[in-house]
C-alpha cells in the first residue's frame, strides 16, 4: 500500500482538558513524527484551541496522497461526511455508550449515542483499520464488521496523575473525617451509575461504619440525573455524609485521592476508565463492578465484582479496609499497573498501528 503525504484527523468537537481531544493533539504529533503532514479538522473547536484546528468544511476532497483518521466517541455529521469521502480511512474508537444506559435522561445525548453507534456500523465497510483504545473497544469494532483492528491505548494526559495535592483540600478532608472515606470520580451521567455507589454506601453505613462519608467528584452535565441522585441521597438520610463536588481543579482532585480510603466504581460502561488509573497511581485501592473495559483496566490490581448488589459492594469494601496486608498489596500492584500507562508507550502503539498499514 502506497504511503500518503497527508494523514489528517477529523474530530467532531475538540476542547481543552478532554481525554479524546488530548489524544487527538498527541496523535497529530505521532503522525508528524512518522513523516506525514497532518492537520486536525473539527466542527466545533473551542476558542482556546481554534488556532490549532481547521474547520471541517476545509477538509480537502481530493483523496490523492491523503489518509484520514476519525476520532470516534459520539454521533456527528462528521462521520456522515467521511462516509462519502474517498480518502482511505482509519477509525480511532474511544467507545460510545449503548443507548440503553442513557435513554430517558438526556434526549440530546440519547440521540447522539444512538446516531454514533449506527455510524460506527456504517463506517466499517469503508474503514481500512479500526483502532480501539482498549481491547474491549477493539472487540466492539470486530462485532460491527471491521475487517482489520488494532489496540493502541489512549494517550493519557498525566497531569491528574502528577499534580500535587492541594494542602487546603487535604487538611479539610482530614479534619472532617470521622470514619471511612469513599471516593468516586466521573461525570455524573446515568451510565456511570452514581446511584449504585450511593446504594452500596448506604448498605456500608448501615452494616459497618455509621460515620463514613462518600465523595462524588466530577462535572454534572445531566441535571435530571443529578437531581435524582441528590433526592436518593436525601431519602436515605445521607445528605450530611454524601458530597457532590461538581468539577474541581486538578490539585483539589489530587487531595481527594490522597485523603480517601477506597475508590468505588459501579459504572455500567467504561471504554477505558482513566479515573481508575488515576486512583491506582495515587495509591487508592479500587473496588469495581466488572463491566465493559473496567476489568481490563484494573486487572488483578483491585477488587473486581461480578455484581453491584449493594450488600456485596459494601462487604467487599469492608473486607478490603479491614485487611491491611491485602490493601497494601493492591496499592502496590495498582501503582505498578498505572505506571505502565505511559504516554510514550501509548504513542508507540499508535505509531506501530499506523506504520503497519504500509508494511
Amino acid at each position: 500500500m502506497s504511503r500518503p503525504v497527508h494523514f489528517d484527523q477529523v474530530i467532531p468537537t475538540i476542547v481543552p482538558h478532554d481525554a479524546v481531544s488530548h489524544h487527538t493533539f498527541e496523535g497529530q504529533q505521532v503522525l508528524r513524527s512518522l513523516g506525514f503532514k497532518s492537520e486536525i479538522y473539527a466542527i466545533h473547536p473551542a476558542a482556546e484551541v481554534r488556532h490549532r484546528v481547521r474547520p471541517l468544511a476545509e477538509l480537502p476532497q481530493d483523496p490523492r496522497g491523503r489518509w484520514i483518521m476519525y476520532q470516534a466517541s459520539i454521533g456527528s455529521e462528521a462521520a456522515d461526511l467521511l462516509l462519502g469521502h474517498e480518502s482511505p480511512l482509519v477509525v480511532n474508537y474511544h467507545n460510545i455508550t449503548p443507548v440503553r444506559y442513557v435513554e430517558g435522561w438526556m434526549p440530546v445525548l440519547e440521540d447522539e449515542v444512538r446516531q454514533g453507534r449506527r455510524q460506527m456500523a456504517e463506517l466499517a465497510g469503508r474503514t481500512t483499520l479500526g483502532i480501539g483504545v482498549s481491547a474491549y473497544n477493539a472487540r466492539e469494532l470486530e462485532q460491527w464488521g471491521y475487517a482489520e483492528t488494532a489496540v493502541a491505548r489512549l494517550i493519557i494526559d498525566r497531569s491528574n496523575f502528577e499534580t500535587a495535592a492541594d494542602p487546603a483540600t487535604v487538611n479539610r478532608l482530614r479534619t472532617e473525617r470521622r470514619g471511612g472515606e469513599w471516593l468516586f470520580v466521573g461525570q455524573m451521567l446515568p451510565h456511570k451509575s452514581h446511584h449504585d455507589v450511593v446504594a452500596a454506601f448506604a448498605a456500608y453505613v448501615a452494616a459497618y461504619d455509621p460515620t463514613a462519608r462518600l465523595h462524588l467528584v466530577g462535572r454534572t452535565p445531566c441535571d435530571p440525573y443529578r437531581l435524582a441522585v441528590e433526592k436518593f441521597v436525601a431519602e436515605l438520610g445521607l445528605a450530611a455524609q454524601v458530597e457532590l463536588t461538581g468539577p474541581i481543579p486538578a490539585g483539589a482532585l489530587a487531595g481527594y485521592y490522597e485523603s480517601c480510603d477506597v475508590f468505588v466504581c459501579c459504572s455500567d460502561h467504561e471504554g477505558l476508565g482513566a479515573p481508575l488509573l488515576e486512583a491506582m497511581q495515587r495509591g487508592l485501592p479500587v473496588v469495581a463492578f466488572e463491566a465493559a473495559a473496567v476489568g481490563e483496566t484494573v486487572a488483578d490490581c483491585g477488587v473486581l465484582l461480578p455484581s453491584k448488589e449493594p450488600a456485596l459492594v459494601a462487604a467487599a469494601v469492608h473486607r478490603l479496609l479491614q485487611d491491611r496486608q491485602r490493601r497494601l498489596r493492591l496499592i502496590e500492584k495498582g501503582r505498578q499497573r498505572a505506571a505502565g500507562y505511559t504516554p510514550e508507550r501509548a504513542r508507540s502503539e499508535l505509531a506501530a498501528a499506523i506504520e503497519g498499514l504500509f508494511g
